[in-house]
Formats: structure tokens, sequence, C-alpha cells
């Protein structure tokens, strides 16, 4: 039930979250990393059972974690633990939280996307909303949050692109519309909003918030340029470019 727990957790299961994190001050990773590991709990509880009933209990499990832990009551969990300090400490909202739990619940079956709306929606309420509580628990202001939100959609939608050919041999259909002309329309919708909450601004304290971002602009200008790369599995950049763009943003505090 500790910090070294929820980091160890984040490091396997989300290595490029992970290193975000770390590049961020330490005072900012305490209350980064029980979200991150909260975050990956909640994305992998769909994927670990075939039984929609168990995945459903899984998801439960960690709307009750919230719930409880905003009324002061803590479990006895490695990440548990440590979320429920972070939402006591920043006071961050069960309904936004909440809402990262119950979008996971589509992930237990293979129906794919009615439409884009739907989509979009997903990514919203999953990587915005995280990235959106990671900045209110480094103490951003609420007039912060559409600029937060559309950095981390962008950021949501780069890795959700990355993912797409893990998502298709596990049986599902990812994306509303996966013909390349459609693909790279939404990576110039990602764009769009990444320019829009660049143009926001966040206290120097809360910028950590928006380091998983570190990688998306240029994923999303690769993929709209060159959409095949989606389905073949080579949306990627180069090891130098990652460590240099995820240092980049570590200094300025800007992605």
């Amino acid at each position: 039930m500790s910090l070294e727990a929820c980091a160890g957790l984040v490091e396997r299961g989300d290595p490029d979250r992970h290193a975000a994190a770390m590049a961020a001050p330490p005072a900012a990773r305490a209350r980064l990393l029980p979200l991150y590991a909260f975050n990956l709990e909640v994305a992998r509880a769909p994927w670990v059972t075939r039984e929609p009933m168990i995945a459903e209990m899984r998801l439960q499990f960690w709307r009750d974690v919230i719930e409880e832990a905003a009324q002061g009551r803590v479990r006895a969990h490695e990440v548990a633990a440590p979320l429920a300090k972070v939402i006591r400490e920043a006071a961050l909202p069960v309904p936004l939280l909440d809402a990262m739990v119950e979008a996971r619940r589509r992930d237990i079956w293979a129906e794919p996307f009615e439409d884009e709306a739907a989509f979009a929606a997903h990514i919203e309420a999953t990587a915005a909303g995280l990235m959106w509580a990671s900045a209110l628990a480094l103490g951003a202001p609420g007039d912060a949050e559409g600029a937060v939100r559309g950095i981390g959609w962008a950021a949501g939608l780069a890795a959700w692109l990355q993912a797409v050919p893990e998502l298709e041999a596990r049986g599902r259909q990812p994306l509303p519309d996966g013909r390349p002309e459609a693909v790279a329309r939404l990576a110039q919708q990602g764009l769009a909003r990444l320019a829009e909450g660049r143009r926001g601004r966040l206290p120097a304290a809360a910028r950590p918030a928006l380091l998983p971002a570190w990688q998306a602009g240029a994923l999303l200008r690769l993929a709209a340029a060159e959409p095949g790369r989606v389905a073949s599995g080579t949306l990627h950049l180069s090891e130098f470019s990652r460590r240099w763009r995820l240092l980049r943003s570590a200094f300025t505090g800007r992605v």
C-alpha cells in the first residue's frame, strides 16, 4: 500500500505514462502515480477475464473504492490506499473518477462503437478524464478544464491509434471507421484539440499533469500523413525522438 507499489504497477503496465511521471518533480509524482495506477487497474479489468460478470465486479470494486475514499474510508489494497489519500487531499470529484470506471464497461463486450461520437466520448471519459483528474490533483484551476481535456483527448487518441492492431487481434473493432482517409481525419481532429489545449495556461505546479501527451503531436501528425501506419502497427517514434521530446516537455512545461 505504497507509492512504490503504484510506481511498479505503472512501470510494468503503462511504461510511457510511467516515464512521464518520472520526469515530473517528486511532489507531483506522489499524486500522479496513484491516479495512473488506478487508471491501469480499471483499464485492464475487462481484459483479465472472459467472464463479463467478473469484469463487472472488478469495475464495481473501483467505484466503491472511490466513493468510500471520499467518505474517509480506505480499503487495504496496494492502489486503493494511495488513491484514497490523493482523493482526500486534493478533494477530487467522485463523478469524474467514476466516469472513468463506467466508460470501461464497454470494453467488456466486443461490440463496435455506434459512431464517431461514441468513440470520441470514450476517449473523453478515459484519457481526457484522467488528465483532468491529474491536473486537479496538482492544483489546476477549474477554468483550465477545457484546455487540459483537449490535450488529454489528443494524447488518448494517439495511444489508441497505436493500440489498434492489438485490439483487432483480440477480436475488437477499435475504430468507427478504419479506412485510411477516416483515420487521417481522426488524427487531424486530435491535432486540432491539441492545438486548442496548448493555448490554455496552467500554474507551473500543475503542468506535469500534461507530460503524458509528450508524444501526441508527433504521432498524430504521422497518422494524418501516413494513416496506413495505424493498421500496420508502425505508428511509433524513434527512441531518440521519444526521449528528446520527453526531456523537452519536462524542461519547458509544454507538450
